[in-house]
């Protein structure tokens, strides 16, 4: 925006300079030169793109001038003469030298510029309406206004971004889908780790700068995900000199955590880091009652489990890099992240059984586990413009190595009986070049390469102490699984601006090489598909407010390796779940037509979607057939399975919605529904099933007394049906407040979250054999308090002076 405004103004009187009055002789004088430089009067730092303005006092209309550059300095040839002078740039007090006489090149020195309070109030109510950015296959949400989740982790952050939701287990869904690719700054990244579910509790909120959800993925991004893409992008300053922010955070349940986003920039080398250390305690409880049948329908036993969790987090994210600008067209930026975690959890499950004969019998099991993970990642990007028109060629290397082990003692009745260590070694190599080409000022070609390959090995031992396996009746499931994965990818698309339509046309190839091989069992799978997907992204504009949109994608959903991973993991003695190594991919095409309107208060963004997906992979619960004896009795054993169905057809409306009563009043919204039809048959049993369901988000954020800020965020999500399954809606409300400190450089936060302490999942299970009742909780009620000192920035200024650059998208204004 000051890029542009500077840009603007200075073509402006150039264009004016140009009309010399007639009878002016070029040469008559010699040109002089005014010189100087511009600093923040609070930071020291320079002010890139503030414009210095010379009017002519004799004839008012004849101005010149120029432009600052990355060191604040200008330079700027004009004849002799006497000047009115002013030096501005946006959000800043206007310096002014009235009546200035000169006769010889002059250099006025440094100048300060202080901050226009006024101005700047004026400027950020502009940008917080504009909290979303429309593009033609993506919408960026900036959330670094969100009081909620001060002192919270990327999944909350997550849990209050339109068109997603994150369940109570934490897995992340985008308009219902839980088939999401989440990238961090463009890129599958070791940030996310083995468990993207498990990092994204860990990584603190204060670490994300915005997120991107691309609903209608052209053909730059994976065709992995069915349901799409965000990508998360983590905070980074170009400020000169030292800057950043530092938070320190307490809660209940006990909670610690101390985290700093600092930037330090001097000439061309940019130095930055992401850094914290984080401590949690997560208590969560669990209900299960299960009912067992015989073939002819009769009662046969029962099983009752009452549980309690409570899982401790705690370990240190570490990310440090250094961007250097080679000149003014090339950067070159490395980075590594370090993550190392020391998490452990203690689950009790009380459990009473009965027969058909009513003898009960009850007891309890206590599972102690712990868990080790280490994450690095090293990163080189390498950036190149050939100039300002967007024609530019990027390239990223990225090497990264993930362990983490689990190992837990398992206790029945008092007494030792069985251990379970879990070992995961991955190795992970990205490449990817991207290239793109404008052609005239309206036309756009983008090609590029992208290569993934990864190296999974998981070693799953299993112990049995007592009851032996002998004893229980079981194959002991103990084994090693090597998991390899290579994805080539290549990609072309093309886009153009006509008048007031823009279309992006792209077609990416992909090609995907698997390996499953079962070590000890000397199972070797092997599983190869390769596929075209087209993408297609149209845009019309009524007016600058008003708009239409229309995309069609083509996805793939490739089964992870937990997925195809045989081993029985077991979360107790009658239940497992066990990967199916059989998985084939599955194919999806969607359409999506949108409409966006800002009115003076209101913004409106609606879309209707329509998604046919083929072989979708579906999680079935089924009776293995086999009996264990528990406690002295036979139960039969439960097995939890993703498996291939024949078609998915989802079809749904969301409308996002903001809307400003007043200066100090901000209210948005979220909602979608969707109906999701299941078509398919597996082992004999039919899966037909059709679900409509739906969620909605209102946040509600209002300026009190003091200049406290008060925010509110209500979350419903309605009734979900499988073929075995119905779960009630979940509803819940968080709040937070959040007051200004030491002239706005720093605030204090307090956030409850879940306040009426509901966010819990109740389902029933109907299977010929079995009926259950469950009811899970993931994480009880929490209260957070979080402070935030800012060096050397202000609260709600732009994190870049330089403004939002052309990153060669065709944006929708």
């Amino acid at each position: 925006m000051k890029k542009l405004f500077s840009v603007t103004l200075l073509l402006v009187t150039i264009a004016v300079n140009a009309q010399r009055p007639q009878g002016q002789r070029q040469g008559e004088r010699s040109p002089i030169r005014i010189t100087g430089t511009v600093l923040d009067e609070e930071t020291s730092q320079p002010l890139e793109y503030a414009t210095l303005v010379l009017q002519s006092v004799r004839n008012p209309e004849k101005i010149t001038g120029g432009i600052t550059d990355a060191t604040g300095k200008f330079d700027v040839e004009t004849l002799p003469g006497r000047y009115n002078v002013r030096i501005e740039f946006l959000s800043y007090r206007t310096y002014q030298l009235p009546e200035q006489t000169f006769r010889s090149s002059t250099d006025l020195g440094t100048v300060t510029l202080a901050l226009d309070v006024a101005q700047l109030e004026g400027v950020e109510v502009i940008a917080e309406k504009t909290t979303v950015e429309i593009r033609l296959d993506k919408k960026i949400y900036n959330v670094g206004k969100d009081l909620t989740v001060s002192g919270g982790t990327v999944s909350d952050v997550l849990d209050n971004v339109p068109s997603v939701s994150v369940d109570v287990e934490g897995n992340v869904q985008l308009r219902g889908n839980d088939d999401v690719r989440i990238l961090i700054d463009g890129k599958p990244s070791a940030i996310t780790g083995l468990n993207s579910t498990e990092a994204l509790q860990q990584l603190p909120a204060e670490s994300i700068e915005k997120v991107e959800v691309i609903t209608s993925p052209s053909a730059r991004y994976d065709a992995e995900g069915s349901g799409g893409i965000i990508n998360i992008i983590l905070r980074r300053s170009k400020l000169q000199g030292m800057n950043g922010a530092i938070t320190a955070n307490l809660g209940d349940p006990t909670r610690l955590g101390l985290n700093g986003n600092l930037n330090y920039r001097t000439g061309d080398i940019n130095i930055f880091t992401n850094t914290g250390y984080n401590y949690r305690n997560s208590p969560g409880n669990t209900f299960n009652d299960t009912q067992f049948f015989d073939q002819n329908g009769d009662f046969t036993n029962s099983l009752t489990e009452n549980g309690e969790r409570e899982r401790i987090r705690k370990g240190v994210n570490a990310n440090f890099g250094v961007e250097w600008y080679v000149n003014e067209t090339a950067s070159i930026t490395q980075s590594i992240f370090i993550r190392n975690s020391d998490n452990s959890s203690e689950t009790i499950n009380n459990f009473s059984q009965q027969d058909s004969d009513l003898n009960t019998t009850n007891g309890f099991r206590f599972d102690a586990e712990t868990e080790d993970d280490r994450t690095f990642q090293y990163s080189f990007n390498y950036d190149k413009k050939f100039n300002d028109s967007g024609h530019k060629l990027t390239y990223a290397f990225q090497y990264e190595t993930s362990e983490e082990v689990e190992a837990s003692l398992i206790q029945q009745n008092g007494f030792d009986s069985e251990t379970v260590r879990t070992a995961e070694d991955q190795r992970r190599l990205f490449l990817q070049t991207d290239y793109v080409l404008p052609i005239g000022e309206n036309h756009q070609f983008e090609m590029g390469y992208r290569g993934d390959f990864n190296r999974l090995e998981t070693d799953y031992d299993v112990a049995f102490i007592q009851p032996t396996i002998d004893e229980l009746g079981i194959t002991n499931p103990s084994n090693v699984l090597d998991f390899k994965e290579t994805i080539n990818a290549v990609y072309t698309q093309f886009g153009s601006k006509i008048k007031k339509f823009n279309y992006l046309a792209g077609l990416r190839y992909e090609s995907t090489r698997l390996i499953i091989n079962q070590i000890e069992s000397n199972d070797l799978n092997r599983n190869n598909f390769d596929g075209f997907f087209p993408t297609l992204n149209l845009n019309y504009e009524f007016t600058e407010k008003q708009s239409v949109s229309l995309g069609y994608n083509r996805r793939i959903r490739r089964p992870r390796s937990f997925f195809l991973n045989p081993f029985p993991s077991r979360s107790s003695p009658t239940n497992l779940f066990q990967g199916n190594p059989l998985l084939t991919p599955s194919f999806s095409n969607q359409v999506d037509f949108g409409y966006l309107n800002r009115f003076e208060k209101l913004t409106l963004n609606t879309s209707i979607y329509f998604q046919r997906a083929t072989d979708v992979i579906t999680f079935i619960t089924e009776d293995t057939g086999e009996d264990t004896f528990f406690d002295g009795q036979q139960v039969s054993i439960l097995r939890r399975t993703p498996v291939n169905l024949a078609k998915n057809d989802r079809y749904g409306f969301e409308f996002t919605t903001s809307y400003r009563p007043t200066k100090n009043w901000n209210i948005n919204g979220n909602f979608n529904m969707f109906n999701l039809i299941t078509r398919g048959d597996f082992n004999g049993q039919n899966f037909d099933a059709e679900n409509l369901s739906w969620f909605v988000r209102l946040n509600n954020k209002i300026t009190l007394l003091k200049s406290i800020d008060w925010q509110t965020r209500f979350f419903y999500r309605g009734p979900r049906e499988t073929a075995q399954s119905r779960s009630q809606g979940i509803a819940s409300l968080s709040m937070a407040f959040s007051k200004d400190l030491f002239k706005d450089k720093a605030s204090l936060a307090l956030n409850i979250n879940d306040v009426f302490n509901s966010r819990k999942r109740v389902t029933e299970t109907f299977t010929p054999f079995f009926e259950s009742d469950s009811e899970f909780q993931f994480r009880v009620r929490s209260i957070n308090l979080s402070f935030t000192y800012r060096f050397n920035q202000k609260k709600k200024r732009n994190g870049d002076r330089r403004g939002g650059g052309d990153d060669g998208e065709f944006e929708e204004q």
